[in-house]
């Protein structure tokens, strides 16, 4: 495999790169807001756009897949090679809602350079990071003289990520033998910092619960009845407190069954990172850190499972007293889990601690509306260290590793297809998710098409399945 010369991609990333954000300020303006029903529209319309600039980029395949909700676009470019890895690439072409009277300086989906920045909803999450693509594989195919990518390359950018992605599972169930892949890339991520490029490698899985708490039939009397029968208020507070032990590790048995613990050289990677705990606490509007004792900031963020209480509620809230017994309390629960966990044994395991604590004279119901399974590939793996070596080339100095502490839709991917999970995105924390203002550094979208090109003759030389 001849290694792609980085002169090459880079003259044709210069050449080539006014037109590509030309292109992308075009599907930005297309408000494909997947929350707004009066945008499905909008989304469709996003959809066939991409479909059509995919066609135009050169794959052979481009087409768009429906859903029960709204639709997605999958795209696939076969490798000449019949023994290449296959890679699947995963985005999303919706955004979140936004506004030039939420505090805009400039209306979000008219997109606007100043300076080195693109502002525009989407710039950043997620139609920057999905499109640096077209570009990274035209050139990668005119740096090596390739027709095809040194990988069958294959795109299924979804259309609800920003709606909680209700439709996605079952759309990759059902699409299974077309999405097939060796390979599972992520470009819905983002790095530690401008100065600090980073490489994912894995995301913590959810598993949401409500518990509803029944006593009285009605709110009773508190001077009457009150200390002689259960409070289901009471028993709620009991029930948060009795969460975690006094090392604040999850005290519900069974919890860490089978966790993947943190290798010493995570943890010695992770400490690699420029982290300001005081700023990390400015931008979580918070006055200390509290959390499971033995473990970092960092490592109780991304690699160790939580329980949290979200929400709390039962009897009187209004103004002055009402000296009662509620007949009824609840609680909201999520719990963040990490690799090795699984979602079934976690549920059982709160049913069975939920049986046992609650006590005799309080009726319940514990349901779980729902969960995404964790991810984590190891470092040693040979299609993470290819990603690296890519992006190592594309920056010019040594990539450092992170993991993301929420939940999305790769364990959806890596479940089915059965798949290594790499992340590839260039986002930085100024770029302002969800936020008014969003943006995208131009000269790391650079950066991420320069990865692009290089990733996929590195995944051909380095990686083959089954290996």
């Amino acid at each position: 495999m001849t290694r792609t010369p980085d002169s090459a991609v880079r003259s044709f990333i210069d050449q080539h790169q006014a037109a590509f954000l030309a292109d992308l300020s075009e599907w930005l303006a297309i408000p494909s807001v997947s929350a707004d029903p009066e945008r499905a529209g909008d989304v469709r319309r996003s959809a066939e756009w991409l479909a059509a600039k995919l066609r135009g980029t050169g794959f052979p395949v481009a087409e768009v897949w429906e859903t029960d909700g709204l639709p997605a676009v999958f795209a696939e470019w076969p490798s000449g090679d019949p023994s290449a890895p296959t890679v699947l690439v995963y985005g999303h072409h919706d955004v979140q809602p936004a506004a030039k009277e939420d505090g805009w300086d400039t209306d979000p989906f008219t997109p606007t350079v100043v300076g080195e920045r693109l502002y525009a909803r989407g710039a950043a999450d997620d139609k920057g990071q999905v499109f640096f693509h077209t570009l990274g594989v035209r050139a990668h195919l005119a740096a090596t003289g390739r027709t095809a990518p040194a990988v069958t390359l294959k795109l299924l950018i979804e259309g609800e990520e920003e709606s909680g992605s209700p439709h996605f599972a079952d759309l990759v169930r059902r699409e299974a033998e077309r999405l097939a892949a060796d390979v599972v890339v992520i470009s819905d991520t983002g790095m530690w910092s401008e100065t600090t490029p980073t490489v994912c490698t894995g995301m913590r899985g959810l598993a949401d619960a409500q518990l509803d708490l029944y006593g009285p039939d009605t709110d009773i009397h508190s001077g009457s009845f009150g200390g002689a029968v259960p409070n289901p208020a009471q028993v709620a507070a009991e029930l948060a407190a009795a969460l975690h032990d006094d090392d604040r590790r999850v005290a519900i048995p069974g919890f860490y069954d089978g966790i993947v613990e943190l290798t010493e050289r995570e943890r010695e990677l992770f400490a690699e990172l420029p982290f300001d705990e005081a700023q990390w606490l400015r931008v979580a509007k918070s006055y200390g850190t509290r959390g499971e004792a033995g473990y970092s900031t960092l490592e109780r963020v991304w690699a160790r499972p939580t329980a949290e209480v979200n929400g709390i509620w039962g009897g009187y809230t209004g103004p002055g007293g009402k000296t009662i017994v509620p007949s009824s309390a609840h609680l909201k629960l999520s719990f963040r889990l990490v690799a090795g966990q699984e979602v079934e044994k976690v549920r059982e395991a709160v049913r069975t601690w939920v049986a046992e604590q609650v006590p005799e004279g309080i009726r319940y119901e514990l349901v779980f509306p729902g969960a995404t399974r964790p991810c984590l590939t190891p470092l040693d793996h040979p299609a993470l260290q290819s990603t690296v070596r890519a992006m190592g080339r594309a920056f010019g100095q040594k990539i450092l590793f992170t993991r993301e502490g929420g939940s999305g839709p790769a364990a959806d991917l890596q479940d089915v297809l059965g798949a290594p999970v790499l992340f590839l995105g260039i986002s930085v924390p100024s770029d302002g998710w969800h936020s008014v203002n969003e943006k995208v550094e131009l000269d790391l979208l650079a950066k991420g098409v320069e990865t692009a090109a290089y990733l996929w003759g590195d995944l051909a030389e380095n990686f083959r399945p089954g290996a």
